[in-house]
């Protein structure tokens, strides 16, 4: 969504400046969990009710972290809840990844597998992906057994597709041509 991307801007931004260099990794954690928290239904649902004071929502949502709490994460979550922006934190952490991941000249590469890999598969198989799009791949990998056979591999926008079930697929479209 457009609106929520907009809004997280100026927040993903601070905090990556707040974070560089040395606690890039532990600010995405942070933003990571805090997203996830953020996401639960009951706790939106505490966030949006008027009837609560924004110290008690901040607090709550503090005590639900399991990251080590300092007052740069407590001033950050306050302005969130003074804003009402809570609900963009998973924006937010898409943003402040991919500032961290270029600074890095890194990233997110994620592999869907039709089989479960070894190590050395998938160590091999990023080793290429790596000289494919020049940089360190961050590489996260899944089965889907739907895919029949293959890998499909997603970096940033760019797809690469060489499951057995999208071969059968453009083999399909082809016929039906």
């Amino acid at each position: 969504m457009a609106e929520f991307a907009t809004i997280a801007r100026p927040y993903a931004e601070a905090v990556f400046r707040v974070a560089v260099p040395a606690k890039l990794n532990a600010w995405a954690e942070t933003l990571s969990e805090m997203a996830q928290v953020a996401a639960v239904p009951e706790f939106q649902a505490m966030a949006h009710d008027p009837r609560i004071a924004h110290a008690d929502v901040a607090a709550t949502f503090l005590s639900a972290l399991k990251v080590t709490i300092d007052e740069q994460i407590k001033n950050f979550v306050g302005e969130l809840v003074d804003n009402g922006r809570l609900s963009v934190l998973a924006e937010i952490e898409h943003q402040f990844c991919e500032l961290k991941n270029a600074y890095e000249s890194t990233a997110d590469a994620q592999i869907v597998s039709a089989f479960t890999m070894d190590g050395g598969q998938i160590s091999d198989l990023v080793s290429a992906l790596e000289k494919k799009f020049g940089r360190k791949l961050n590489a996260t990998v899944t089965v889907d057994q739907a895919l029949i056979g293959g890998v499909r591999v997603t970096v940033g926008d760019e797809v690469l597709d060489f499951s057995v079930s999208a071969r059968l697929e453009r083999m399909h479209t082809a016929l039906v041509a």
